[in-house]
């Protein structure tokens, strides 16, 4: 009994030996992930979730043909650096960056790996690429017009909010693409005829400073942008706004689904799984300057009804109407 056990034993490890060993040469990609929301948060493991649902589709398996390798700044953006070298050194196929910041912490580790940008404000504004139709050099992915967009959540918020005589945008200094931004929402605010400022917050210290001063004043709304480091601490932000009883317009969805009052933004969902086929036609040799930076076709207007009663604010059912969704 003790032989034929031993003998069972012997040849389970030598068959077992070729199994791994197919596994292991089965993994043909290794694609780098240089975020700045971790997976331990739920919207970062939703949201990139759902860029490995999208790769999953395109029949790619994480572990079996593919190795992702996410790496975190946490909101620290002065992380990034070493974060995309390490990718670097690593010898990903590509890299996924979700921001401004990140995309140019890839392009310096290495301006030769294919990097795919994910709902990038202006890239060509920041540099990022030639052109949209021509990207040129090792960037391609998706964005979106941050002036069109940014002009749209300042005309919403005024509608969400019409008493406000003032609109103010939290802007992250550490993030490049905020200081386009702001100047992009100065124009359209004056085309709206209202007055907005800029308060600048790079951390939780500055964004309570933030809405502490906004809740003082009682008479202005806030438009939040889309940043790794405000989605780091997007419950506090919820919370504040609530708190200091200020209109707050979102650039992601996760701040309603969190209890905050509006938002408008490109589908995030939309952006992750358009960059799940950029990432394929990469893999399959297309080069990234080839392939033209999509536009998002979908974008989300969504309403919180239970945090615009405990504003106190009457929302015109026309204005509802025109939500996507409606949280109630």
């Amino acid at each position: 009994m003790r032989r034929r056990r031993l003998l069972a034993l012997t040849v389970g490890a030598v068959v077992a030996a070729p199994l791994d060993s197919r596994a292991q040469q089965a993994v043909k990609y290794r694609i780098g992930v240089l975020g700045n929301v971790p997976l331990s948060d739920p919207g970062g493991a939703r949201l990139w979730g759902v860029f490995e649902e999208g790769l999953r589709d395109l029949g790619y398996e994480n572990g079996r043909n593919i190795v992702l390798e996410h790496r975190s700044s946490e909101g620290h953006y002065e992380r990034l650096p070493a974060l995309a070298a390490e990718l670097v050194r690593l010898k990903v196929d590509v890299i996924v960056a979700p921001a401004v910041q990140n995309v140019l912490a890839a392009q310096q580790a290495s301006p030769i790996t294919p990097v795919v940008m994910v709902s990038v404000g202006d890239p060509v504004g920041n540099k990022l690429v030639a052109s949209l139709a021509h990207p040129g050099g090792n960037v391609t992915g998706t964005s979106f017009l941050a002036s069109a967009v940014i002009g749209k959540q300042l005309e919403l918020l005024k509608q969400l909010a019409p008493s406000a005589t003032r609109h103010t945008v939290l802007v992250n200094p550490a993030n490049p693409g905020h200081r386009l931004a702001l100047d992009q929402a100065r124009v359209a605010a004056r085309s709206l005829g209202t007055q907005l400022d800029g308060f600048q917050a790079r951390g939780p210290e500055d964004i309570e400073r933030a809405f502490a001063t906004l809740g003082r004043e009682r008479e202005g709304a806030v438009l939040v942008p889309w940043d790794g480091t405000f989605l780091v601490h997007l419950q506090k932000i919820v919370q504040l706004a609530a708190k200091a009883r200020v209109p707050a317009m979102y650039g992601h969805r996760g701040y309603v689904d969190a209890g905050g009052l509006a938002t408008y933004s490109p589908s995030a969902a939309a952006q992750m799984r358009s960059a799940a086929s950029y990432v394929d036609r990469i893999l399959r040799g297309a080069k990234p300057g080839d392939l033209p930076v999509q536009q998002p076709t979908k974008f989300e207007f969504i309403i919180n009804l239970k945090a615009a009663k405990a504003l106190g604010l009457a929302l015109p059912p026309s204005l509802v109407g025109r939500a996507d969704e409606v949280i109630q």
